[in-house]
C-alpha cells in the first residue's frame, strides 16, 4: 500500500500543530532562565507591556492556579525557583509571533544565582540507586555469584563506556494552539498520543478529562520526546485564559534543547567473564545516569543484559544523581540504546581478547530461556539475525586482526553488534462502523510518521477481508475511543489488537463493532517476548585526519509478522541511520559555567545527511509467534538504533586498532589513539 495520508502531506493538505487555520489567534512565546540554579527576585515587565500588540504577560508575580501534585516541569509560573537554565520563567502574548517575540526579549528577569552542579561524575557523591528504573524495574538485580564467576574466568574484560546527552530533534518542533470554547478547551498539540495529553492537561489545570481535547491528526516526529505532555501546551492553555483568545506557541529549535526532554548521558563499567570456550561465567553491568532537581527519571540501560546472554552470574545495577540540569526523559529506545551499545562494545571485546569471532561468541552464549528470570521466550531468532546477517554482509573469512586493511589511504574494518527490545501492548479501545458502503475505525492513536494509519489500514481490511480502499481511519483526538501513545515500539500492536477485535465484532453484529483490549508488558505472563537483531557495519578511516566514513550499513530483524514492509524498512533503515549519528556525531554539551547545552541548534549539534548514509540495508525473519496478539506483530520503531552504535565502533576498532569508548567517536578521540 501507499501511505493513505501520503498525498494529504505532499500537497501541503495534512494540518501539523501550528498549522490549524483560528480566527483571531494570538501567539505566546516564552521568557527563559539565565542561570542553572537559584531564584527569580523580580520581573519588570513594563517595557513589555507598553510594546506594540502586547497583550497579556504571564509570570510567577502571577502564579496560575494549578493542581499541587502536577509534574512540577508542567506547573509554570507556581514558583520563582529556578531549577535549570532555560527553564521557563515567564511568557508575553502578543497579536503576532514577531511582537510576542520582541516583547519577550523586553522582560527583565532578577535573579539570585545559587552555586550549581550539572555534570555527570562516576565518582559524583550524590549518585544513589533508585527504586526503581523506567518504566517499572527494579533498580539492581543479581543471580549467581559475579565474584566467583570473574575469578574463575579463562579469559576477562574490565571497561568502561560512556554517551553524552543527546537531544532528539524532530523535523516538526513542538507547537500547540489553545482554544476556548465555553468551559471547553481544545488543544491542538504536536504530540504521540492524544489521550494521554488530555489527561495530563486536564490533571495540570484542575479541570474534568471531559472538558479538555486534545488534537494531534499529524505529528511531524517526534522520537520520545513528544510522548509526554511539555510546557508548551500548558503555556497556550493558560495564555488563552488570561487573554480570552486563541493562543498558539511554537517552540523554537533552540528552545527543544531546553524544555522537551534529552537521553540522559550515561556511565557504564561491564565486567565479562569467560571459559576457554567461550562461555560466559559472568557478567556485571552497572550504569550511572543523571535526573533534575525537580523529576526523578532513571533510564534502565542496563536491563537489556538481563535478557541477552546465558550465564550463571548476572548482575545488573543502575545509580542516579539529581542535578541542576533539565529533566532527561524518554528518546528512541531508551535504556536499551544506550545499555545495548556498552554491552555488545564489550562483548567485542571479549570477542577479541578470547580469540572468537565476535558472531560465535554470542551463539555460544544463546539461552534457553531470559537469563534473569527464566521464562521461555515467546520466540526468539536473534541467531538466525546473526547467521542471516553474515551471509548477506559478507562476514565469512573475515580477518579479525585491527588495523591491516587498506584501500588507497583509507583503513577498513567490519563490526557487527545485537540487538533487542520488549514486544509491549498496553490497553487500547477502538470502534468499526460499516457507513455508507465503506468501514470506518476510530481510535485515539497518533501517526508521527511512521505510518500508522495505513497500517491500521491494512489491518481492519484484512480483519473485514474487503479492499483497503473501503477502509478509512480516523485517529489523532482524544475524543475518539482512548488509545496508548505512539513509544515503546507498543503502538500498532496496542491499537492493531483492538482494531482487529472491533472489526471482528462487527463482522459479527453487522453495524458496528467496539473492542477494550488488554495489555501485555514485554516479560510478563508465562513468556518472555521481545524482538531481535543484528547490526554489521562497514567502516573506512583516515588514518591522518580521523575521519570515519560508513558506506555500509545492514540489519537482520526478528519481530514477529511485518503488516507492511516498505513501512517496516522505512522504520529500520531510519532507526539504523539514527544510530549512526549516536556513533559519530551527536553530542549535547553541557556548560558547565552557565549550565543548560551550548551547542542548541542544528548547526552545532550534528545529525546525518544523506552523504553520511550511502547504503543502509534491513531485512527480516519471518516469525509465527502466536504469544503476542492478533497480528502476530513485534515493534519496529526502536529496534534499529539499538545495536548500531555498537557495530560502527566496534568496525573502528577493526580498522584502526584504536577502541573509542567514550560516543560520540570523532577524529581527535580517534587521532589521539593513533
Amino acid at each position: 500500500m501507499n501511505r493513505v495520508e501520503g498525498r494529504d502531506k505532499v500537497t501541503g493538505r495534512a494540518l501539523y500543530a501550528a498549522e490549524y487555520p483560528v480566527d483571531g489567534v494570538a501567539h505566546a512565546y516564552a521568557v527563559q532562565s539565565g542561570i542553572a540554579k537559584g531564584r527569580v527576585t523580580a520581573i519588570d515587565a513594563e517595557a513589555a507591556r507598553a510594546m506594540p500588540g502586547v497583550l497579556a504577560v504571564l509570570s510567577s508575580d502571577d502564579p496560575p492556579d494549578l493542581a499541587g501534585d502536577a509534574d512540577p516541569e508542567l506547573r509554570l509560573f507556581s514558583s520563582r525557583d529556578v531549577a535549570y537554565r532555560g527553564q521557563i520563567v515567564a511568557a508575553v502574548v502578543a497579536d503576532t509571533y514577531e511582537n510576542a517575540r520582541a516583547a519577550a526579549r523586553a522582560v527583565r528577569v532578577t535573579y539570585a544565582a545559587e552555586p550549581h552542579d550539572v555534570l555527570l561524575r562516576a565518582d559524583h557523591p550524590g549518585l544513589y540507586r533508585p527504586e526503581k528504573v523506567n518504566p517499572a524495574f527494579p533498580a539492581d538485580t543479581v543471580k549467581g555469584d559475579v565474584t566467583a564467576g570473574l575469578d574463575g574466568a579463562a579469559v576477562t574484560v574490565d571497561v568502561t563506556y560512556s554517551t553524552p546527552p543527546l537531544h532528539n530533534n524532530p523535523m516538526e518542533p513542538h507547537a500547540a494552539l489553545a482554544v476556548l470554547d465555553g468551559d471547553r478547551l481544545t488543544v491542538y498539540d504536536s504530540t504521540q498520543g492524544a489521550a494521554a495529553d488530555r489527561d495530563t492537561i486536564a490533571r495540570t489545570l484542575g479541570l474534568p478529562p471531559e472538558r479538555v481535547r486534545v488534537v494531534s491528526r499529524h505529528v511531524g516526529g517526534g522520537f520520545g520526546s513528544k510522548g509526554t505532555t511539555r510546557p508548551h501546551a500548558i503555556l497556550a492553555a493558560l495564555a488563552a485564559r488570561a487573554t480570552g483568545r486563541p493562543v498558539k506557541i511554537a517552540l523554537t529549535r533552540q528552545q527543544l534543547f531546553d524544555v522537551t526532554g534529552y537521553r540522559t548521558p550515561t556511565m557504564h563499567r561491564l565486567r565479562l567473564g569467560c571459559d576457554a570456550t567461550g562461555r560466559l561465567t559472568a557478567l556485571d553491568h552497572e550504569v550511572r545516569v543523571q535526573s533534575s532537581t525537580l523529576v526523578e527519571f532513571a533510564e534502565q540501560a542496563a536491563v537489556p543484559a538481563r535478557t541477552m546472554y546465558a550465564t550463571p552470574a548476572l548482575r545488573t545495577a543502575h545509580r542516579l544523581v539529581r542535578l541542576d540540569v533539565a529533566s532527561p526523559s524518554w528518546m528512541r529506545a531508551p535504556g536499551e540504546c544506550p545499555g545495548m551499545y556498552a554491552l555488545e562494545s564489550a562483548m567485542d571485546e571479549l570477542a577479541v581478547a578470547a580469540g572468537i569471532d565476535p558472531i560465535e561468541l554470542r551463539v555460544i552464549n544463546e539461552p534457553d530461556a531470559e537469563p534473569e528470570g527464566g521464562l521461555p521466550f515467546s520466540s526468539r531468532n536473534l541467531v538466525a539475525c546473526l547467521r542471516e546477517g553474515a551471509r548477506r554482509f559478507g562476514w565469512e573469512g573475515r580477518d579479525p586482526a585491527p588495523g591491516v586493511r587498506r584501500d588507497g589511504r583509507w583503513l577498513v574494518g567490519t563490526g557487527v553488534a545485537a540487538s533487542t527490545y520488549p514486544a509491549m501492548t498496553r490497553p487500547s479501545q477502538a470502534t468499526a462502523t460499516a457507513e455508507d458502503g465503506a468501514f470506518v475505525i476510530r481510535l485515539a492513536a497518533a501517526d508521527i510518521g511512521t505510518g500508522a494509519r495505513t497500517a491500521l489500514t491494512a489491518i481492519a481490511a484484512g480483519a473485514l477481508d474487503v479492499p483497503a480502499g473501503r477502509v478509512r481511519v480516523e485517529l489523532g483526538d482524544s475524543d475518539l475511543p482512548a488509545a496508548p501513545l505512539a513509544g515503546g515500539s507498543m503502538g500498532l500492536a496496542s491499537w492493531g489488537s483492538a482494531v482487529v477485535r472491533a472489526c471482528e465484532e462487527l463482522l459479527r453484529d453487522g453495524k458496528h463493532g467496539a473492542a477494550d483490549t488488554a495489555g501485555e508488558a514485554g516479560r510478563g505472563g508465562d513468556y518472555a517476548r521481545h524482538a531481535f537483531g543484528a547490526q554489521f557495519a562497514e567502516v573506512r578511516v583516515d588514518p591522518d585526519t580521523g575521519e570515519v566514513r560508513v558506506p555500509r550499513l545492514l540489519g537482520v530483524f526478528a519481530a514477529g509478522r511485518v503488516i507492511d514492509p516498505d513501512l517496516a524498512r522505512s522504520q529500520f533503515v531510519g532507526g539504523m541511520t539514527m544510530g549512526l549519528g549516536m556513533a559519530l556525531m551527536e553530542e549535547s554539551v553541557t556548560d558547565a559555567e552557565f549550565g543548560g547545552f551550548g551547542n542548541h541548534d542544528l548547526a552545532q549539534y550534528h545529525v546525518p545527511a544523506c552523504a553520511d548514509v550511502p547504503d543502509v540495508r534491513a531485512y527480516w525473519i519471518d516469525e509465527d509467534d502466536p504469544h503476542l496478539n492478533p497480528m502476530g506483530a513485534k515493534g519496529i520503531g526502536e529496534i534499529g538504533i539499538v545495536g548500531t552504535a555498537a557495530a560502527i565502533g566496534n568496525a573502528v576498532h577493526h580498522a584502526t586498532g584504536v577502541r573509542v569508548r567514550d560516543l560520540p567517536i570523532t577524529p581527535a578521540k580517534l587521532l589521539a589513539g593513533f
